[in-house]
């Protein structure tokens, strides 16, 4: 499961480094992972302290720090 997540992680990285600051729905759809590997992949992320997120309204967005 941790290399799973670890792949996803890497999508998601690759996404928002093309894209910059995005709406998490915009990187399920780019990214094409389920909403679970999606969250999965971000918590990681953030773990690691590589990612940032704003809410902004009723959107949530995130960012490569």
């Amino acid at each position: 499961m941790k290399e799973k997540i670890g792949e996803n992680s890497g999508k998601v990285w690759v996404v928002l480094s093309e894209a910059g600051k995005s709406n998490v729905k915009d990187v399920k759809k780019l990214t094409k992972l389920t909403e679970k590997d999606l969250y999965a992949a971000l918590g990681w992320l953030a773990r690691e302290e590589k990612v940032a997120f704003e809410e902004d309204e009723k959107e949530l967005f995130v960012y490569l720090v």
